[in-house]
């Protein structure tokens, strides 16, 4: 395994550690119902639904510093701001005041601290410098497991453009099948074979 990838484990643990002070938490079907519109809505190049396009783009810059496109595509690449825009949507409406609040607050430090409001102008140091400053804020957490939900989503579902995030781990998607298969394989075992 080389260095840029990391350990099952590791990956486990980053989710559970996201998961614990996020305002949201997604169950599987959750997941997979949110991946997939965000799917339909980037392939359609539908604009966002929940977030206007700066709260997005202010988003999508903090999630790119999540999981930086750094010799391989991020979270950027992998689209996960469509993820995000669909899981603070309508059945989560109470969630989205504390994530802008969260983004307001952000930028109000960017202003403050580097002059500038707008967190996606910072550079990237900046911005890493402000992020663990937050890196205990349930908003950061929310951040920060919506954006490992999206990269790692099942592609047909949404999210994890182009199996990104599945390379970015070292999973591939081959099943292994074992015999007795299922009743589809019946003509297949009456042969004898």
């Amino acid at each position: 395994m080389s260095e840029s990838t990391i350990s099952r484990r590791a990956f486990l643990r980053a989710i559970s550690d996201s998961a614990q002070h996020s305002l949201v938490v997604l169950s599987l079907p959750s997941m997979m119902l949110a991946a997939r519109q965000a799917q339909a809505a980037q392939n359609s190049a539908r604009s966002l639904a929940t977030l206007n396009t700066d709260e997005a783009t202010e988003l999508e810059a903090i999630a790119a510093r999540i999981l930086p496109s750094d010799g391989s595509p991020g979270a950027r690449e992998a689209g996960v701001v469509y993820f995000m825009d669909n899981v603070l949507g309508a059945e989560r409406e109470e969630v989205l005041p504390a994530i802008r609040k969260g983004l307001s607050d952000l930028q109000a430090i960017a202003n403050a601290r580097f002059g500038n409001s707008m967190v996606n102008a910072l550079s990237a140091d900046q911005l890493d410098t402000l992020l663990r400053e937050i890196e205990e804020s349930s908003f950061f957490a929310t951040v920060r497991y919506l954006t490992i939900a999206g990269m790692f989503a099942s592609p047909e579902h949404g999210g994890n453009q182009d199996e990104i995030g599945w390379r970015l781990i070292g999973f591939e998607d081959n099943h292994a099948w074992a015999r007795p298969y299922g009743y589809y394989d019946a003509e297949y075992m009456e042969q004898g074979e």
